[in-house]
């Protein structure tokens, strides 16, 4: 007699069968978007590099001549002192944060997307009753799609930023090369690609927090809805947001009509994109005035300083709730 199978290994089952209907969102989607990035930043070298040979001539700064065609950056650089190459190094991080945001701007359409048909696809092709009929609860069926858009594809797009920052750095450091310079001691050495990689890794765990409100919205607006769940999704918190807004029902707990907008409407379709936590964590006001900061901005410390905030916590709780009502509606809603 074979023995049951256990909940983890279909749990593993189910993550596996959402990576692969999804692949193309999860995998190729936020490579793609980091292709496209150093395909334009070769372009953008190259455009600059042919430009300045064109020049072949001085350009005149403050009086004084300089050849573009004949940049040294061997001899520009010889003076650095220890604190320039720090601020060169941070720099260079804040570069690389910018060259890793492509794919993570990607997973915020894929997961907003995925969440949105997890369960209304399945409704839509009958295939809902084939799901049902194998020994799978609702519950894991729903929770395998919320773990696939709030970890398995935020870890995915990670992996996608880090190669993007590897390739950011070869062009980097390619560029550097072709103008005298030692890219070790002018890229590797000052930039801390490292730290910026565990900050990345950190983050997701900081994402699937921030990110559980919206993801259990659209989850519930795609186990109700029977047509149109973008619609239905977009629709009620804006529409929501523009009643309180016109008969200006916020003044019945002394706030502002914008205090709905950021934290009910924000939070119930925005919490998916990467970062959108930041004007939220007190942690990070007054950090963006430049590279120095920049790195303070990004650290851990910053970003995990968010789960002392209620927003964090209440969020969650909410965004727990329409998850469980998203498996409640999954039970009876068939559409036959």
């Amino acid at each position: 007699m074979n023995a049951p199978t256990h909940s983890t290994h279909k749990f593993r089952l189910l993550l596996r069968r959402e990576y692969w209907e999804h692949k193309g969102g999860f995998l190729w989607a936020p490579l793609v978007a980091g292709g496209i990035f150093l395909l334009l930043s070769l372009m953008g070298f190259g455009v600059g590099e042919m430009a300045a040979r064109r020049a072949n001539g001085n350009f005149q700064i403050d009086g004084q001549g300089i050849q573009v065609s004949g940049i040294d950056l061997a001899a520009l650089t010889s003076n650095m002192d220890a604190a320039d190459m720090a601020k060169l190094g941070q720099g260079i991080d804040a570069s690389l944060f910018m060259a890793s945001s492509w794919p993570f701007i990607v997973l915020a359409f894929v997961a907003f997307f995925y969440c949105l048909g997890a369960l209304y696809d399945d409704r839509k092709d009958r295939s809902v009753l084939f799901w049902k009929s194998l020994p799978l609860s609702d519950g894991e069926t729903v929770l395998s799609k919320v773990a696939s858009a709030l970890l398995v594809a935020p870890a995915i797009a990670v992996v996608a930023a880090l190669a993007t920052m590897i390739g950011f750095l070869l062009v980097v450091s390619g560029a550097v090369l072709l103008h005298g310079g030692n890219p070790l001691k002018l890229v590797w050495g000052p930039a801390s690609p490292l730290a910026v990689a565990a900050q990345m890794i950190a983050m997701v765990p900081v994402y699937a927090a921030w990110a559980l409100p919206t993801a259990g919205w659209l989850l519930l607006c795609s186990a109700w809805a029977k047509s149109k769940p973008f619609l239905w999704a977009i629709m009620i918190p804006v529409f929501a947001g523009i009643f309180v807004t016109w008969f200006d029902l916020m003044q019945l707990f002394d706030l502002q009509p914008g205090w709905f907008w950021k934290n009910i409407v924000g939070r119930a379709l925005g919490s998916l994109v990467p970062g959108s936590w930041m004007p939220y964590n007190p942690a990070a006001d007054g950090l963006m005035h430049g590279p120095e900061t920049f790195s303070r901005l990004t650290s851990i410390g910053t970003a995990y300083h968010i789960f002392a905030t209620p927003q964090l916590w209440i969020g969650a709780a909410a965004g727990a709730a329409m998850i469980f009502g998203a498996i409640r509606l999954r039970r009876w809603r068939d559409d036959n």
